[in-house]
């Protein structure tokens, strides 16, 4: 690419295909391309000090301890920025596994704060946004099915229940209608989750390349073709 390589967030519910289309962007990088993406967390504790305030602010969220999570992971984001997505960016694109639209979502359910309010706090610290947020979207009673049948001990009690994953939804909907009020989401492209999985990534593909976030390939070695 001309001077810097992508920057691209997957959103979505559990269970709506996430992880499947990280893998396959992943590999279309590296088959196209011969270029390793670099794929990073949610939360990556690369702000060692706030990473006790990280987990006990995920996993026992309450009014004490709100706003020490909500810095907290908002110095873990700036360190993964500065230490991981953008030493990056020249050489291979960043693929996040969630990014802020999940944050969000997560006050919004968990603390009844407004997105508004979290994504301006969030805002203070985070000075790069993505090239592009994917969201997948699938009806809550689909994700749910999709995500407790899987292996592995993913599924959270006080997490995914319908009620809670139906807020969620909710607040990705509030959002993603109003991209232009939250610009450290980057582009935002909503993707339908129901479809089978390839073409959810053609759809993905499709998008990167709508918006030139991949070269065009160069001419085939051996025949002297030149794809698209």
């Amino acid at each position: 690419m001309n001077q810097r390589y992508p920057f691209i967030v997957v959103e979505g519910l559990d269970g709506t295909g996430k992880t499947t289309l990280r893998k396959g962007l992943f590999r279309l990088w590296e088959g196209l391309y011969g270029v390793t993406p670099l794929c990073v967390l949610t939360t990556n504790f690369l702000a060692p000090y706030q990473a006790g305030a990280i987990v006990s602010g995920k996993y026992q969220p309450d009014a004490a301890n709100r706003d020490s999570y909500l810095s907290a992971i908002a110095a873990d984001k700036q360190a993964t920025l500065e230490r991981l997505v953008l030493p990056h960016r020249p050489v291979r694109p960043v693929i996040a596994d969630r990014w802020l639209l999940s944050e969000l979502a997560f006050f919004a359910v968990k603390h009844a704060m407004k997105v508004s309010e979290t994504y301006g706090a969030l805002a203070t610290r985070l000075t790069v946004a993505p090239d592009l947020t994917l969201v997948l979207d699938l009806e809550t009673d689909a994700s749910m099915s999709r995500a407790q049948g899987r292996q592995g001990d993913a599924v959270r009690a006080d997490w995914d229940v319908h009620d809670v994953q139906s807020r969620v939804r909710e607040t990705y909907e509030a959002v993603v209608t109003k991209p232009y009020e939250f610009p450290l989401l980057g582009d935002v492209v909503r993707l339908d989750a129901s479809r089978p999985r390839s073409e959810v990534l053609l759809a993905a593909w499709d998008v990167l390349r709508e918006r030139q976030l991949v070269p065009p390939l160069a001419a085939h070695r051996e025949g002297g073709e030149t794809h698209d």
